[in-house]
C-alpha cells in the first residue's frame, strides 16, 4: 500500500494530464516525488513531474477510488456538498481495490461523480456492462412490469429507513414496480406498497432489464 501523500500526487498529476486540471506544483520537489520517482510512477522533465505508464495505471485507481467514494457519500450517506470531496479524499485510502469493487457494485456501476467528472471504469463495470447488467436507477425510474432488487435507500431520514426495513424494503431484496400512477405501487415479497415520488425517488434499484422510464 502507497503512502497516501504519494497517491495524491500521482492523483492530481493523472487530473493534470487526463483532464487539463491544475499542475500540482507545489509537489515538485516534495517527498512525495522523490519516492515516486523511486518507484517508476513519475519522470522529471523540463516542464515538471510526468507520469509513467505505471504511474498513470495508479493515478487513475485513486481518481476512480476517490469519485467513488464521493458517489457514495453523496447518494447513499447523503453527505452535504461542502464536504464532500474533502470527506471523499480521507476515504479514497480506504477503498483498496476489493472494497472499492463492493462500493462501484453497490452503486450500480456509476459512470459520473456528483456533478459531473467521469468516474474511470473498473474491471467490475466493464464485465457488468458486457454482461448487459444495468445501471442502478431510482424505483420512480422504471416501467411498470421491471423486476429487480433494491440496491439502497438513498435517505437521511431515519424514520423513513426504519419504516422501509420494517415493511422489509431492505438492500437485495426481490422487487417489481406494478405502476407508476396515480402513485408508485411495488411489490416486495408477497406485499404490495404504494408510495408517493419522494419515497419512490429514494429507493435504488439494480434491474434485470434496462429501467428506461415511460409514463403508466
Amino acid at each position: 500500500m502507497l503512502r497516501p501523500e504519494i497517491e495524491e500526487l500521482l492523483e492530481s498529476l493523472y487530473i493534470c494530464e487526463e483532464e487539463q486540471g491544475p499542475y500540482p506544483k507545489e509537489e515538485a520537489s516534495s517527498a512525495a516525488a522523490d519516492e515516486s520517482l523511486s518507484h517508476g510512477f513519475v519522470e522529471r522533465r523540463e516542464t515538471g513531474l510526468r507520469l509513467t505508464a505505471a504511474g498513470r495505471e495508479v493515478g487513475q485507481d485513486v481518481v476512480r477510488r476517490h469519485r467513488l467514494a464521493e458517489c457514495l457519500l453523496h447518494d447513499v450517506l447523503g453527505a452535504k456538498d461542502e464536504f464532500v470531496d474533502t470527506d471523499a479524499g480521507r476515504f479514497e485510502h480506504v477503498l483498496q481495490y476489493d472494497l472499492a469493487e463492493k462500493v462501484c457494485l453497490l452503486l450500480g456501476h456509476p459512470r459520473e461523480r456528483p456533478h459531473g467528472k467521469p468516474v474511470p471504469p473498473g474491471a467490475c463495470c466493464r464485465a457488468a456492462r458486457s454482461e448487459g447488467i444495468h445501471e442502478v436507477t431510482p424505483l420512480c425510474d422504471g416501467r411498470p412490469g421491471l423486476e429487480g432488487a433494491v440496491a439502497y435507500l438513498a435517505t437521511r431520514d431515519n424514520r423513513e429507513v426504519q419504516k422501509m426495513m420494517a415493511l422489509g424494503i431492505l438492500p437485495g431484496a426481490p422487487i417489481k414496480l406494478i405502476q407508476r400512477f396515480p402513485s408508485y405501487v411495488f411489490q416486495v415479497g408477497y406485499s404490495r406498497f404504494a408510495v408517493d415520488l419522494p419515497l419512490a425517488s429514494v429507493i435504488y434499484v439494480r434491474w434485470r432489464e434496462r429501467p428506461a422510464s415511460t409514463t403508466a
